[in-house]
This record gives C-alpha cells, structure tokens and sequence, in this order.
C-alpha cells in the first residue's frame, strides 16, 4: 500500500467505519458486564460465607496480576495483531467469570476457587488494555481520535449510571450467578466481534523480549512528558481512590446522611463524566496535554469539599465539575498518547503508563490505613486534595506539557510515521 492509500477518506461521521462500529459495539456489550461484576462478585463471596478478609483476598487477587503482567501484555500488543489479542484476552476473562458462574450456582464456591476466577481475569486485562489503546489509532483517522475517544467513553459512562442498578435487580431476583453468567456472555460476544476488526500487526525490529521491553522503556523515559505525567497521575489516582472511595462513604455517614447522601454524591459524579463526554465530543483543544493536566486536577473539588463539611449541594456540584474534568482528561490524554507515540510503541507505552495508574491502587489504600489511625477522615480528605493540587501544579511545571499539542494537517506527526510501520495485506 502506498502512503497516499493511508491518506484517511472524508467522512461525515466515525460509524461510517464498519471497523469503529464493530470496536464500539463490543466496547459496550463488554461494558454492561464489567458494571456488574463488582456487585456480582461480592456477594458471591458473601454468600459462600466470606467476610471483609474474604472480599479483600478476592479484589486483590483480581488487582495484582494485572500489574505484574501489564508490561508483557504491552509487549505483546506491539508484536501481535492487536485485534486477535483482544480475542484472546476476552475469551479468557469469558473463561473465568463463566467457571465462577457455575462454581457458584452449584454451590461449589470458595474463597480459594473464586479468588483463581479473579486472578485469571486479572490477567486477561493485562493483554487487553494495552491492545485496546493502540488498537484505536489503527482504525481511526488522526484527525478523529478525540471524537472516536469520546464515542467509546460516552456508552461506558452510560451503562455506569444503569449497570450496578440492573445488577443489584439481577443478584437479589436470581443470585450472584446469573450476573456473572452475563458477564461471561458479554467478554464471548466481544471476543467475536474483536477478532473480526483484523487488525495487522506492528512491525517492529527482531530484538527479542527483553531487547524490546529495554526498548520500550529507553522510549518511555526519554519522553518527559510521559513519564511525568504517569508519575503525576499515581498520586492523583491514588489520593482519589484514599479520599473518595474509601473515605467518602465514611464521611457522608457521618455528615450527609448516609446511603442516601452518598448515593447522590456517586450519582452526581457519574452524571459529570456523561456530560464530560459530551463536551469532548463537541470541543476539541489545542494543548491537549494541558488540558488533560489541568482537568485531572478537578478531582481535587468533592474532596476539599467534604473535608470542609460544606453543605450537600455544594458537594454534589463539586463532585459534578469532578467527573466533567476527570472524562475530559482522561480523553484528552488518549488523544495526545495516540497522535504522538508511534504504533508500534504503543503497546508498551501504554502498559508503563498502566503500571503506574495501577500501583495506586495499593498505594491509596495504604495511605489510608496509615494515616486513619491518627488523622480524623476529614484531614485525610483535605490531605487527598493538597496532594491533587501539588501534583497537577507540579506537572504544569514540565516544559513538555506544553509540547503535546493537537497536531495539525500541516505537522508531520510522529504517530502518522508509526502508521507507515503497520504491516500491509
């Protein structure tokens, strides 16, 4: 294929490309499974007996494969084709919630057997996300990321607000097992779909594993920007998931009414990321990194605040402009990721990135079970938010930040010389 075959086709709107429905679709049935698994999974711990320890066991089993093999499923999205990756990965997370579903429907279920489903699923997200990143800027024109990046977050964000209600239904009328059941169906049928994009693998030079993983990492680093910004974005994680997850119920026990308030607070977030979604798909910055910075930093709002016990309203408003800025950032990084690194490095880039937002998650829980023995929850809180503000200052900091702008047609972009390297049928 010549490079004016690459040049991208006009076209009026993104499902035109009978690849991005395909991508889409399984994208959202995926998503109305993963919604309630969490749930579902919880209470099948609970009705094998399971307490607190048992649920601990089970997310963390869930939570560690997926760091410690991230950076071999990046790997792999850089020499595989990225479409029978996603394949392969959904299968075996079908695999795994459709063993537990049976495990539990029979009675059959026990920490150790649902903790082995959880360990198998988590691995099978270490081969998927890193796939999925760099699987989008193959079947995208540049030009359409932030668009294409904004449509898949807009159905994810929707079946957030229904998924867990549907699932609560689903567990209390029929039990644990018929949600899972739904979710290994979910992963089979978007297993199918995403064999069927037929995506062609990278080129990239014979140096072997650790010649590439060594690679990869000489790339990472020597992008600032990258580098920062995932260091930046494991304080941010973490601090959020400290203060807002696990503290925010805590606080709108005490302060907001319980259940109730907190149930409104969630609401209030999610209803922020659809409208998020929206305005991405409607306003498309310049400085994409910037932005991506500066809105993370929103997160900081509901956290000040609760921490400030300010009345209700306000905290439901500020978890609002919460999840606007955290959507916008989250498709404004997608956006700049995939226009300047190239694709054949984008596997790998987006797995050390991964590694990093995924280490918070320990790293957040431990700040709370340290600081929760000497600090009131509404100094933890207000501890959260300094470090999101000191961390989005200090990224602001970074010279390159600034750099990672929207390409134009004029540039010669570093993610269009990566397409070039894409093997050709």
């Amino acid at each position: 294929m010549t490079i004016a075959d690459e040049s991208p086709k006009p076209i009026r709107t993104l499902f035109q490309i009978a690849r991005f429905r395909r991508f889409v679709s399984a994208n959202l049935i995926s998503a109305t499974g993963s919604a309630m698994a969490p749930l579902a999974l919880a209470y099948a711990v609970i009705e094998q007996g399971g307490g607190a320890g048992s649920l601990g066991v089970v997310l963390a089993t869930n939570t560690v494969p997926t760091i410690v093999f991230l950076l071999a499923g990046g790997l792999f999205a850089d020499r595989w084709s990225r479409s029978r990756l996603l394949f392969v990965g959904n299968l075996l997370a079908a695999g795994a919630q459709g063993a537990l579903a049976v495990t539990v429907a029979t009675g059959h279920a026990t920490t150790v057997s649902i903790a082995a489903c959880g360990f198998v699923s988590g691995t099978a997200a270490s081969f998927i996300v890193p796939a999925a990143q760099g699987a989008v800027a193959q079947i995208v024109p540049e030009q359409h990321l932030q668009q294409a990046n904004a449509l898949l977050r807009l159905p994810n964000n929707a079946v957030k607000v229904l998924g867990p209600v549907v699932g609560g239904v689903i567990v209390a009328v029929g039990g644990a097992a018929w949600a899972l059941a739904w979710d290994a169906f979910t992963f089979a049928a978007a297993a199918v779909l995403l064999l069927g994009l037929r995506l062609d693998a990278p080129l990239v030079a014979p140096a072997g594993v650790r010649g590439e993983l060594r690679a990869g990492w000489t790339a990472f680093w020597s992008r600032t920007w990258l580098w920062t910004y995932t260091a930046a974005g494991t304080v941010v994680v973490a601090a959020w998931l400290a203060g807002f997850q696990l503290l925010g119920p805590l606080v709108a026990a005490e302060q907001y009414g319980g259940a109730r308030g907190w149930g409104l607070i969630q609401a209030s977030f999610t209803c922020g990321l659809l409208v998020g979604t929206l305005v991405c798909l409607r306003w498309k910055p310049y400085r994409l990194l910037t932005v991506a910075v500066v809105a993370a930093g929103g997160i900081a709002l509901p956290l000040a605040a609760m921490a400030c016990t300010v009345p209700l309203p306000l905290v439901l408003l500020a978890a609002v402009l919460a999840g606007v800025g955290l959507d916008v950032a989250i498709v404004a990084w997608a956006s700049a990721f995939q226009q300047h690194v190239p694709q054949a490095e984008q596997g790998r880039m987006s797995a050390l990135n991964g590694v990093g937002e995924r280490l918070a998650i320990p790293l957040g829980y431990l700040i709370t079970a340290l600081a929760a023995h000497s600090w009131s929850s509404q100094a933890v809180l207000l501890t959260c938010a300094g470090l999101v503000v000191a961390a989005t200052v200090l990224n602001l900091c970074v010279p390159d930040v600034y750099r990672i702008n929207r390409l134009t047609p004029d540039d010669q972009p570093t993610a269009a010389k990566g397409r070039r390297a894409v093997k050709q049928a």
